[in-house]
């Protein structure tokens, strides 16, 4: 496996992130979905995205999620992860990203989006740090600060979380009761 592309500036807008946002199918999903027999919609989200998630927050950044379906999947996957903010059914995402922005005191700079769609063009371009899994469409790879190595649904997130911690300083520190003193992180 080739390692991730990273664009010059994106460790310093890495650094600065406050605010992770991200897309949910081809992104925290393979953009699969499946329906059974009674159209009861179902996803598959990869444990290791789940667990970066959990990192991020606890190094003090938000998370979110701006989608433009709307699922009851989402909901029970964001519940799990205590991920409160939770736009669903967004087809402007930069309004949602402002809405979310507003009395925050974060600044949009301080913000990241993962995304993977011509749909999330017009706001991975408005944030500070943009980021997309490996099998994002052309122009989405080509618009990015980092793309993951990996694809989505498969760990992508995860790398960009570990990207954005190892930038801010916060890896050691959220990590640290992983590994024996003097490991190499």
């Amino acid at each position: 496996m080739s390692g991730p592309v990273v664009r010059q500036g994106s460790a310093a807008a890495a650094a600065r992130v406050r605010l992770f946002l991200t897309d949910v199918d081809g992104v925290l999903t393979d953009g699969g979905i499946v329906y059974d027999a009674a159209g009861v919609e179902a996803k598959r989200f990869h444990v290791r995205d789940g667990h970066g998630i959990k990192m991020l927050q606890r190094a003090g950044v938000a998370v979110g999620i701006i989608t433009g379906r709307t699922s009851e999947v989402v909901a029970i996957r964001a519940r799990e992860l205590g991920i409160d903010i939770v736009r669903q059914g967004s087809y402007d995402k930069v309004a949602s990203w402002r809405e979310i922005l507003g009395g925050t005191g974060i600044l949009p700079a301080e913000t990241a989006y993962a995304g993977d769609d011509i749909v999330d063009l017009p706001l991975l371009r408005a944030v500070g740090f943009s980021a997309a899994p490996s099998d994002a469409e052309p122009y989405v790879l080509d618009a990015v600060h980092f793309v993951a190595s990996r694809p989505g649904g498969h760990g992508a997130v995860r790398e960009i979380v570990e990207f954005l911690l190892r930038s801010r300083g916060s890896w050691d520190d959220v990590t640290g009761k992983y590994f024996p003193e003097g490991a190499v992180r």
